[in-house]
């Protein structure tokens, strides 16, 4: 069915266009943006109000499938993700098993058919996410694989490292590393300082990301080889990665709204909803990560969506870490950066829709007449609390439960066709 979107704001960095129009689409794709359209439509969507902007590619999602489905599943992430706007995702390779074989990522693509964003499987950098070998990047690439990343574990081997940047440039491949030393974490479960001494729980300390950090840097800089530094949380990391950039070194990064919105005092109330890997930081990180995200040190904002079961997020000390985020990601960024004049939607689109399409080589992102119809329509100005049981997830460890939010996704279109619509 063709669609009309009428009278919206549409905010179209690629084609260098913001403004008031009208959107035709027709057959998958936008057939044409301009003002007053008037071809005989069925569906007529009123966007007057509204924001209309390319679908959102969120590069960092955990989807737990296979083999975790209790948590999440692909069609069920999907869901999560057209509730927000997203219609891209690129999925983490820690599943059971780890996507380390051309195999796994067809299972995925084939899932994914029926989905309500497009799927972008990451594949493993060392089989079995053990550290030891690395997989073969060719077939990762051949199968489907738009990146490699041993997410949620760090290849602790420099030289392996180093051999994983060369080898996964000449296939086509991003390198997104996970900046973490286990042996600085050493057991600890929320950022190392005042809050987890009081609580008297291990804390992570910082060092940990910053060395590593600095390592994926120094050798990107010697290699001439580039790499993704994945969830920055720190001041300190922050300072590298744009010091690397400023000299020159091939590096992007990305961070979580969570980052730039809350600090480790949320932990206090021992709820485990709170604790994620790399842990909630300071006021002093927030406003590091802030800064770097608005002056575009930080290139992507994703969401690192990560969803557990309410049985494992029950005890504050044993749970896993993760929060969910696909539903709440574009409100969170309009709240904190965007209402307070931090960030502009042109901005915004280029952080959440255009860098993570371009760090991945993923096409689209664009809103001119012949682009794929991938589209997110958002008020603004509309005010919601966040109600866990409301998610889409099948999981519903938010970070964000009860916080009120400006900006809401209304609808979401997926190749030209309506696959959210909030009622």
């Amino acid at each position: 069915m063709d669609i009309l979107l009428r009278n919206g704001y549409v905010v179209d960095p690629l084609n260098d266009f913001e403004g008031t129009s009208d959107i035709l689409i027709s057959n998958g794709k936008i057939v044409k943006r301009a003002m007053d359209i008037q071809d005989d439509v069925e569906n007529v969507i009123d966007c007057t109000g509204r924001v209309i902007i390319p679908g959102i590619c969120d590069m960092h999602v955990h989807l737990r499938d296979p083999g975790q489905t209790r948590k999440e599943d692909i069609l069920t992430g999907c869901e999560a993700a057209a509730a927000g706007g997203v219609t891209a995702v690129a999925c983490m390779p820690n599943t059971v098993p780890p996507v380390d074989n051309a195999e796994t990522v067809r299972y995925i693509l084939k899932k994914a058919r029926k989905a309500k964003a497009k799927v972008y499987p990451i594949g493993c950098i060392t089989k079995g996410l053990n550290g030891e070998e690395l997989c073969d990047f060719i077939e990762l690439k051949n199968a489907g694989c738009v990146a490699v990343s041993d997410d949620g574990k760090p290849v602790r081997n420099a030289r392996l490292m180093a051999r994983a940047m060369v080898k996964a440039h000449y296939a086509g491949l991003r390198v997104i590393s996970h900046c973490e030393d286990p042996d600085i974490i050493a057991g600890g479960i929320i950022n190392s300082g005042k809050v987890s001494k009081e609580l008297g729980v291990a804390g992570m300390h910082r060092l940990s990301e910053d060395t590593q950090t600095a390592r994926e840097i120094v050798m990107a800089c010697d290699l001439e080889m580039p790499i993704h530094i994945a969830h920055v949380s720190t001041a300190t990391s922050v300072k590298l990665v744009r010091m690397g950039a400023r000299h020159g070194t091939m590096v992007t990064s990305e961070t979580c709204p969570h980052y730039f919105t809350l600090t480790d005092e949320k932990l206090r109330s021992r709820d485990a909803d709170y604790r994620m890997n790399p842990p909630l930081r300071t006021e002093d990180d927030v406003a590091a990560v802030t800064q770097a995200v608005c002056d575009g040190t930080i290139d992507c904002i994703v969401t690192d969506h990560a969803p557990h079961t309410a049985e494992e997020k029950a005890d504050f000390e044993k749970a896993p870490n993760g929060v969910v985020g696909l539903e709440t990601s574009l409100a969170v960024t309009l709240t904190q950066l965007y209402h307070t004049g931090r960030l502009s939607l042109r901005q915004i689109v280029r952080l959440m829709c255009l860098n993570p399409r371009k760090i991945l080589n993923i096409a689209g992102g664009g809103l001119g007449a012949g682009a794929v119809a991938d589209i997110a329509v958002f008020d603004p100005n509309e005010e919601w609390t966040v109600d866990p049981e409301k998610l889409h997830s099948k999981s519903h460890n938010t970070c964000f439960k009860g916080m009120t939010l400006k900006g809401r996704v209304k609808l979401t279109i997926l190749d030209g066709n309506i696959v959210y619509k909030d009622e």
